[in-house]
C-alpha cells in the first residue's frame, strides 16, 4: 500500500513530450503552471510565488501554449496574460469562420482564462442553452426553446433579477463592495455535485462531505429541477460544466451508490432526464446539437461578454446584473501580503467556497459569429439549377498503371507548403497530387478540365501518363495490399508502409522515393499501420499491428523526421512507446485518437479493444446484435474511425456498421448492402461517409446510421476514401486505378438548413 501511494505522488515526464505550458492562478494568485504532454494528459503545479513559477518556465522547453492557436512557440507566450493570448491568437477569427465549433471555442476561452480540469475551484464553465425541459419533443428550430444568452443565469427571471438589483442598490458595508450574488456560477462544491455519480468525483465529494452523501433533496437528481432552481432560488445561479455536452455517464448511477431518499420518499438513482431525451446518450447528443445550433451561435458572444468579457466587471457588469462577491475576482486580494495566519486561512477558505471568476479577456464587446445560414445559401446557390450528377461529381483522374488505388489521404491544410492528395496503388506505386485551392470549381465551370481541384504529380513536373514513384521492395506474398498497409505524415513528406517479410515497417521519403528509416519491433509480419491526426508539421503517434496479435505504439518526431524511441534517443532501431496486448488473432485495423489518449484495434476474430495511449487495456467493444441478424457471433472488424466527440465507429465484414461510446456501449448497429472499404466522419461528428465494392459513396447519420444521401454510382469498386480539410470534397480510390472527387456539403443534411431553397 505504501508503494502504491508513493507511486501516485511521484512522476516523471520527458521534456521532449511537453507540448504546451500555461501559467495558472491558484487561489487568485499567479503562482501555478499547467503542463500539457504529447499523450494529451496535463499536470498542474503550484509554487510558493510567481518568481519561482517564472524560473521553472525558463527551464522548460520553448513550446508556448502549443501550435493550435496561431501563436509562436516561445516562453514569453507561456507567461503572457490571458488578455494578450486572446488578442494574439487566431482562434476568434477561426471561430467566426466556423473552422472550430462553439464547444471548442468556449473550451479555448476557458483554458486561456485560467479554467482547468486540474482545479475544481476553477473548473471549465459552460452555459445552459436549452430552456424547455417539459415538452415531449424538442424543436431546436424554435427560439423559445433556448435560454436568453444575453443575460446571466441569475437575471433570466425578471422577479429574481429585480431582487438581486435591489440588494445591490441597498448594500451598505464599508469593507465589502456591493454585489448582486452571494454565490457563484462555478465552484468545487457545484462541480462535484454535478459529477457525484462518476469516479473519482464521488470519492472527492465524500471527502468534502465528511464521508457521507449530501441530503437527497440537495443532490443533483433531475435536469428539469436543476433548471427550475436556477430560475427561482436566490442561492442557485449555477452554470453548467463541459461534461453536460459529452459525458452521458454522469447522469447514470452505474455504481449503484446509495444516494438516499428525498423528503417525498423517492429513492435517488439515475438523474431524471427531460421527456424529449430517450436516454442519457440522447440527452447529451441533443444538448450538444443545441450548443452548436444557429440560434446559439448567433448570441453566444453575449454570454462570453458576461463570463469572460467586458460585462464581467465594472459599470457594464452592474448594468447587466452580473456582479459577484468581491473575493471571486482576480486581483481582489494578495494572500502573500497577509501576515496574520488566521486572516489568511479565512480568506483562503472564502475564495475556495465562493468560487473564482475567470480572468477578464476583453474590455470591448466580443465579435459575433458569421451566419451559417448565409454561408450555406452562398454555397448552394451556384449549383441549384444543375442536375444531381453535375452537382456532385467534380472530377475523375485516371492513372496509367490501372492498379487499384488502395490508399488515399487528403492533407490539404492551407498552411502546408504543398497541400496535396496522396495516393498509393496495389502495385505499390504512389503519387502526390497537388491540391489547387485557388481554382475551386464553380457551377458554370464544372465541365472545364483546367479548373479541376487536383493536378497530377506536380512535384516531378510530369503529366498523368508519367511513371509514378514506387515502393522499392514488395510486401510479403501472404499480405493482401490494402489501405491499412500505408500511412503518410501530415506534411506529405514521408510514407510509412508495412507488410514486409522481415517484420519491419518502413519510412520512404516521398519526393525521391528513397528509403528513410527501417523500424523493427514486432515478432511477426506487420499487418496494419495508422497514425493520429496532428497539427501541420507536428509530432504524432503511429500504431502498428501484426499477425502475432500485438499492437505497438510509436512516436513520430516532426522536428527530427524520425520514429523515435521511448526515451526520444536517436538509435538505429527505436523501441516502441507502448506494447498493447489483448487480441488473440491477427490485427486487421487500428485507429489512434491522441486528443483523447485512446487506441482502438480490431482482429480477425474480433472484438475491438480500446487501450489508453500509455498501453492500458480499457475495455472490449462488441456489437449488440439480435440472434436473427444473420451475423456471426464474432464479426470481423475491417475499419475503425474515431469521431471528434470520442465515438468509435466500426465497419465489419458483411456490411455491419456499429458505433460505440468510449465506455463500451453499442449505441446503434446497421447492416447495409455493401462491403465497406472506406469510411470517415465529418468534423462535426454528425455524419459518416462510406464507400465500398458497389462503387457508391453514401452519407449516414453517425448517431443512428439513418441514410441521408447516395452519390452517383461509379463504374468500379471503392477501395479508399478521404475528405479535404475544408470538408467540401470527398476523394475516392477506385479498383479501376482512378480517383474520383465529389462535391459534398454537410449542411445539406443539417436539420437547420434542410428547408433552405
Amino acid at each position: 500500500q505504501v508503494l502504491l501511494y508513493i507511486d501516485g505522488i511521484h512522476g516523471k515526464w520527458l521534456f521532449q513530450e511537453v507540448r504546451a505550458v500555461f501559467s495558472r492562478r491558484y487561489l487568485l494568485n499567479n503562482t501555478a503552471l499547467e503542463i500539457f504532454l504529447a499523450n494529451r494528459t496535463c499536470i498542474m503545479f503550484n509554487y510558493p510565488d510567481a518568481d519561482v513559477m517564472k524560473k521553472v518556465v525558463n527551464y522548460l522547453p520553448r513550446v508556448g501554449i502549443g501550435t493550435g492557436c496561431g501563436l509562436p512557440q516561445a516562453r514569453r507566450i507561456s507567461l503572457a496574460s490571458p488578455r494578450q493570448l486572446l488578442k494574439s491568437s487566431n482562434m476568434t477569427e477561426r471561430w467566426q469562420r466556423r473552422e472550430v465549433s462553439n464547444f471548442e471555442y468556449i473550451m479555448f476561452l476557458n483554458t486561456i482564462s485560467g479554467r482547468t480540469f486540474n482545479d475544481l475551484n476553477q473548473y471549465p464553465v459552460f452555459p445552459w442553452v436549452i430552456s424547455n425541459y417539459d415538452c415531449e419533443d424538442l424543436d431546436l428550430s424554435l427560439p423559445s426553446n433556448f435560454r436568453d444568452l444575453s443575460k446571466p443565469i441569475g437575471a433570466l427571471n425578471p422577479k429574481r433579477s429585480n431582487y438581486f438589483a435591489s440588494r445591490y442598490e441597498s448594500w451598505d458595508d464599508p469593507t465589502i463592495p456591493k454585489f448582486h450574488y452571494g454565490t457563484h456560477y462555478s465552484n468545487a462544491a457545484f462541480t462535484l455535485g454535478w459529477l457525484v455519480r462518476v469516479e473519482p468525483f464521488t470519492s472527492m465529494f465524500l471527502n468534502l462531505q465528511g464521508g457521507k452523501f449530501d441530503h437527497a433533496d440537495r443532490t443533483f437528481h433531475s435536469v428539469q429541477q436543476s433548471w427550475k432552481n436556477c430560475q427561482r432560488d436566490s442561492h442557485d445561479v449555477k452554470e453548467l460544466i463541459p461534461e453536460f455536452y459529452y459525458l452521458p455517464e454522469m447522469f447514470v448511477n452505474s455504481n449503484k451508490y446509495n444516494l438516499g431518499k428525498t423528503s417525498d420518499g423517492e429513492t435517488l438513482n439515475d438523474v431524471k432526464l427531460p421527456k424529449w431525451a430517450k436516454s442519457a446518450d440522447d440527452f447529451v447528443r441533443i444538448n450538444r446539437m443545441a450548443l452548436e445550433s444557429e440560434i446559439v451561435s448567433c448570441q453566444i458572444h453575449q454570454w462570453i461578454d458576461l463570463i469572460f468579457g467586458f460585462k464581467q466587471r465594472g459599470p457594464e457588469a452592474v448594468r447587466a446584473t452580473n456582479v459577484f462577491y468581491y473575493l471571486t475576482y482576480e486581483g481582489s486580494v494578495d494572500l502573500n501580503k497577509i501576515t496574520d495566519p488566521v486572516e489568511r486561512s479565512g480568506l483562503r477558505d472564502q475564495i475556495k467556497n465562493f468560487g473564482q471568476t475567470p480572468s477578464q479577456l476583453q474590455m470591448v464587446p466580443h465579435p459575433p459569429r458569421s451566419s451559417a445560414m448565409h454561408i450555406y445559401v452562398l454555397d448552394i446557390t451556384p449549383m441549384m439549377f444543375k442536375e444531381p450528377e453535375a452537382q456532385d461529381v467534380i472530377m475523375v483522374l485516371k492513372f496509367q498503371s490501372n492498379s487499384p488505388v488502395v490508399y488515399v489521404t487528403a492533407n490539404t491544410h492551407p498552411s502546408l507548403q504543398q497541400p496535396a492528395v496522396f495516393t498509393c496503388t496495389k502495385n505499390l506505386h504512389f503519387c502526390v497530387n497537388k491540391w489547387n485551392q485557388t481554382t475551386a470549381p464553380s457551377a458554370g465551370d464544372l465541365d472545364k478540365p483546367k479548373l479541376l481541384p487536383i493536378e497530377p504529380d506536380p512535384l516531378t513536373n510530369h503529366g498523368v501518363n508519367s511513371a509514378k514513384r514506387q515502393i522499392a521492395e514488395t510486401l510479403d506474398q501472404s499480405v493482401e495490399v490494402h489501405r491499412g498497409c500505408f500511412s503518410v505524415t501530415a506534411d506529405n513528406k514521408y510514407l510509412l508502409s508495412c507488410g514486409y517479410w522481415d517484420r519491419s515497417f518502413r519510412i520512404v521519403y516521398v519526393e525521391s522515393g528513397a528509403l528513410h528509416q527501417v523500424v523493427f519491433g514486432h515478432w511477426d509480419v506487420v499487418t496494419c499501420i495508422s497514425r493520429s491526426e496532428t497539427y501541420i508539421g507536428g509530432d504524432c503517434y503511429f500504431v502498428t499491428g501484426s499477425r502475432d496479435a500485438t499492437l505497438m505504439l510509436w512516436y513520430w518526431s516532426g522536428r527530427r523526421h524520425l520514429i523515435v524511441g521511448d526515451s526520444n534517443t536517436l538509435t538505429e532501431n527505436p523501441t516502441a512507446r507502448a506494447i498493447l496486448t489483448g487480441h488473440d488473432t491477427e490485427i486487421t485495423c487500428a485507429a489512434v485518437c491522441a486528443e483523447l489518449g485512446l487506441i482502438a484495434s480490431g482482429s480477425l476474430e474480433g472484438p475491438i479493444l480500446l487501450h489508453t495511449i500509455t498501453g492500458d487495456l480499457l475495455r472490449s467493444l462488441e456489437p449488440d446484435l439480435p440472434p436473427d441478424s444473420g451475423m456471426p457471433s464474432s464479426p470481423q472488424p475491417e475499419l475503425i474511425v474515431f469521431t471528434n466527440e470520442g465515438m468509435v465507429i466500426a465497419s465489419y465484414k458483411q456490411g455491419l456498421l456499429c458505433n460505440f461510446t468510449m465506455n463500451g456501449r453499442n449505441l446503434s448497429s446497421k447492416i447495409i448492402d455493401d462491403n465497406i472499404k472506406g469510411m470517415l466522419g465529418s468534423n462535426n461528428s454528425q455524419f459518416l461517409v462510406t464507400g465500398g465494392d458497389k462503387g457508391v459513396v453514401q452519407v449516414w447519420s453517425a448517431w443512428d446510421f439513418n441514410h441521408l444521401y447516395t452519390f452517383p454510382q461509379c463504374d468500379a469498386g471503392i477501395r479508399a476514401i478521404a475528405l479535404s480539410h475544408d470538408q467540401k470534397t470527398v476523394i475516392t480510390g477506385m479498383t479501376s486505378g482512378s480517383i474520383v472527387a465529389f462535391h459534398i456539403n454537410f449542411n445539406r443534411w443539417h436539420y437547420e438548413y434542410q428547408n433552405v431553397t
